[in-house]
């Protein structure tokens, strides 16, 4: 099992996309657009996230269901 050693690095993209939303809340017009790479950065972050661990979680049940104790 892995360590982690920095958990402030699991808050980083959703608190990118936070103040995302916080940008996009306080400008107007035109300079919204300047916001839009922290919003599409911060939840592609995410989802690539869900979605490593979900196939980390598919791989290790696979391995469980395949295990056969007699074979050794």
């Amino acid at each position: 099992m892995k360590h982690f050693y920095n958990p402030l690095l699991s808050l980083a993209a959703p608190l990118l996309i936070m103040i995302a939303i916080f940008g996009l809340s306080h400008r107007k017009g035109s300079d919204k657009l300047q916001v839009l790479p922290a919003l599409f950065v911060g939840t592609g972050l995410v989802i690539s996230g869900a979605l490593g661990r979900r196939n980390r979680r598919k791989k290790l049940l696979l391995a469980i269901q395949n295990f056969n104790p007699d074979k050794q």
